[in-house]
């Protein structure tokens, strides 16, 4: 399959779920179409809004594992979305997404080493892009590697200058390094 061909795929599906939340407030209505004068005529069929025709998607068997990874990521399941992102990076080498959302999956078990090497899979394929390299940060910062990640969002931060995302990281990022918390009973080492 052509790099583009995953990478489109993969937009698709990404912009798909950011949609999904949107969507499921919506409801329909028994309301038939509106004629030109605004005036629903009885006569038309009333109409459901869809997102996508179910005639038009493509099914491949190998996004099955994606689809999984990204829903067990986003509920909080990390060990189970690691298993089906490492399926899914098997299964297509070369699509990015499924690079990026294991080694966020392996950011998130704690599991650093790996997470590193997919993020270099993926830097591989795509180059550094705004996303690894926010992902990046993030996973310096959960390490504790302060001033690495600092520079990981910089660096995100002079590809997408308004982006929230990076943004939020930093104030995330700042905060952690002002605030350090620790139990009133620490006793410095002796």
């Amino acid at each position: 399959m052509a790099k583009t061909t995953i990478k489109a795929r993969a937009r698709a599906f990404i912009a798909a779920g950011l949609l999904l939340p949107a969507l499921v407030g919506c409801q329909t209505s028994d309301l038939a179409p509106p004629t030109a004068a605004g005036v629903p005529d009885a006569s038309l069929p009333a109409t459901t809004p869809t997102v996508v025709d179910p005639g038009d998607v493509k099914y491949y068997p190998s996004d099955e594992p994606l689809h999984l990874a990204i829903e067990h990521f986003n509920r909080g399941n990390y060990g189970l979305a690691q298993h089906y992102f490492q399926d899914a990076v098997e299964k297509a080498p070369k699509d990015v997404t499924a690079w990026i959302g294991l080694a966020a999956s392996y950011d998130r078990l704690g599991r650093f080493d790996l997470a590193d090497r997919a993020y270099h899979a993926a830097i591989k394929l795509e180059g550094e892009t705004f996303q690894i390299l926010n992902n990046e940060g993030y996973s310096y910062m959960l390490r504790g590697e302060l001033k690495k990640a600092r520079a990981k969002f910089a660096t995100a931060l002079s590809l997408e200058p308004d982006n929230p995302v990076v943004i939020n990281n930093l104030h995330l990022l700042d905060a952690s390094s002002r605030y350090v918390i620790r139990a009133p009973d620490a006793q410095p080492p002796q």
